[in-house]
């Protein structure tokens, strides 16, 4: 399908991206440390690191990794943290190692854990000691030699630092105790890398900079390999797209409340405003709404992201509609559907439209996205951006006409290099001519807008995290007393969908309860069950195969 492109919708975006001025994300790192030293680069709780200190305790840690650990290009170092200081400073320390990033998102079970430990064969790990219990628990498991663990607190200014990190180990009682021999403070590691000098490591385009876990058919989540190339890429179509509202400033404040470790987060706002030189302002625990209000009043940000959820969640939060909204300029929304309603609210209160944006993981994410120029809600995810070639495909790949419903397949340089170790899986989503199959069934009509209709995998959507049925379905039949599982999302306001489980049981006194539990204790919060329904049977097809889509249609 020839691309249909719009000057009047998309006014001075180019069609087709110049090459990018970097090699690398490192290369980006050495450029914006040293062009926008003096400048803001992160702020949490109070406390501002510029580009300048950026630059020093990530050269510290990369050190580290390099020197004291004898780390050497490529290997695969874990991030175990939620946004604060201390993430981008490891981030960028990996890069400028010359390693590889694994995001980690620090409510994983031991069991989602293990395996993406074991899966990365991660040499390291970064942890929150909220969090080391996990890790102690899985390490036998796995590669990793070396353990790195912070506080909350530990880059905070005196005397925040040691009140925040009292308060949450002996206040709070919010860290179990762990115990794992060899562990090594990050305080103590920044200071070991002062030792050494950096080896210059040489990046390009196809070095691999992320292993990105995503959920997998087989129940396992799978790394997708994001190049340099891939992330790089998609940085400079990100700016692109926004069409110089946000060039040569240096006025620009993000907030960052989703998480870092989530593809989004880590694109739109740590690598893009790294390159544009802003600063973002992380929000640690984005759940405590009134806190989360409460930081937004003290900044004059132009930038937020976020997902329908949140912005709900902020439109409800009292004291949200008294803040100062005069330098916000665009808003973007991913990860799930706007609401018309929320997006329409969101307007009213603070002047802006909500920009709907779509991606995946395996599109670094970057993909079709809505004008930021234009303020009307159509319900579409967008126009394909700079570079990225979008058609609707049948089941046989072959390409249908406009305005048909078939598979959403991308092209363009932001497309991921494969699966990590899983060929067969790679094949399974990739199509001549470097098209990638999404699994989101939409439409594309006269004007180049995308729509999506469907999903043609069964993927759950919950508040913008893939969650995927095998997964849970396979944890669940592991509960004593279940025969068999299947799960399906089940449409809510709040989070766009949960999941709700079908079981048939083996043992008649089973309880929702102890399979709730079982659940928990195996699957981070936003894949446990919300809604289980005990049945006698399941539909199945003549080969025995559950139905998951005849229960759907069902609900």
């Amino acid at each position: 399908m020839e691309k249909i492109w719009l000057d009047s919708y998309a006014d001075g975006i180019p069609e087709e991206l110049e090459a990018p001025p970097f090699k690398s994300i490192r290369e980006m790192i050495d450029h914006s440390v040293v062009e926008f030293a003096d400048r803001p680069c992160y702020s949490n709780m109070g406390t501002t690191l510029s580009f300048r200190d950026i630059d020093e305790l990530s050269m510290q840690f990369a050190c580290y990794l390099q020197s004291s650990l004898g780390l050497v290009r490529g290997e695969r170092v874990a991030i175990m943290l939620p946004n604060i200081l201390q993430y981008p400073v490891a981030l960028f320390g990996i890069f400028r190692a010359g390693l590889v990033a694994v995001n980690v998102n620090p409510l994983y079970t031991a069991r989602e854990l293990r395996h993406q430990l074991a899966d990365s064969g991660a040499r390291c790990i970064l942890v929150l000691e909220n969090f080391a219990h996990t890790v102690q628990s899985v390490i036998d498991d796995t590669a990793v030699d070396h353990v790195v663990t912070t506080q909350v607190g530990d880059l905070l200014k005196f005397p925040k630092r040691v009140i925040v990190n009292f308060a949450l180990k002996h206040v709070k009682k919010a860290i179990p105790a762990w115990d794992i021999p060899g562990s090594v403070r990050f305080q103590d590691a920044l200071r070991l890398g002062t030792q050494s000098e950096l080896k210059q490591i040489e990046l390009g385009y196809a070095d691999i900079a992320f292993l990105q876990y995503t959920g997998g058919t087989t129940g396992l989540s799978k790394g997708a390999m994001l190049s340099h190339r891939n992330m790089v890429f998609n940085v400079y179509q990100g700016i692109a797209w926004q069409g110089g509202i946000f060039d040569d400033r240096d006025d620009l404040v993000a907030i960052t409340a989703l998480p870092l470790y989530h593809i989004f987060s880590l694109q739109g706002n740590c690598l893009m405003y790294l390159v544009l030189g802003g600063e973002n302002v992380l929000i640690t625990n984005p759940r405590d709404m009134r806190g989360f209000v409460k930081e937004m009043s003290k900044h004059k940000f132009n930038y937020v992201t976020g997902v329908n959820t949140l912005f709900a969640g902020l439109l409800n939060t009292p004291g949200f509609d008294d803040i100062d909204f005069s330098h916000l300029e665009v808003t973007v929304g991913g990860g799930m559907a706007v609401q018309e309603a929320v997006s329409r609210k969101w307007r009213e209160v603070t002047g802006q439209h909500i920009t709907q944006a779509y991606g995946l993981t395996e599109t670094s994410p970057g993909a079709i996205i809505n004008s930021f120029q234009k303020d009307k809600f159509t319900g579409a995810i967008g126009l394909p951006i700079s570079s990225t070639d979008v058609k609707i495909c049948d089941d046989g790949g072959e390409e249908l006409a406009l305005g048909d419903v078939g598979e959403i397949c991308i092209r363009g340089p932001q497309v991921m290099e494969g699966y990590w170790q899983k060929a067969e899986e790679t094949a399974a989503v990739m199509l001549p001519g470097g098209w990638f199959r999404t699994g989101d069934v939409g439409r594309m009509d006269q004007q180049g807008l995308v729509y999506i209709e469907d999903r043609k995998k069964d993927m759950i959507l919950v508040s913008g995290f893939n969650v995927y049925p095998n997964e849970i379905e396979g944890v669940a039949v592991e509960c004593e007393g279940v025969l068999e599982a299947a799960a399906i999302g089940q449409k809510d306001e709040r989070s766009g969908e949960v999941v709700k489980l079908f079981v048939v049981k083996s043992d008649p006194s089973l309880t929702k309860e102890q399979l709730i539990q079982h659940c928990r204790d195996n699957l981070t919060g936003y894949k446990v069950p919300k809604i289980i329904e005990f049945r006698d049977d399941l539909p199945k097809t003549n080969v025995g195969k559950i139905l998951r889509r005849a229960l759907r249609d069902e609900a």
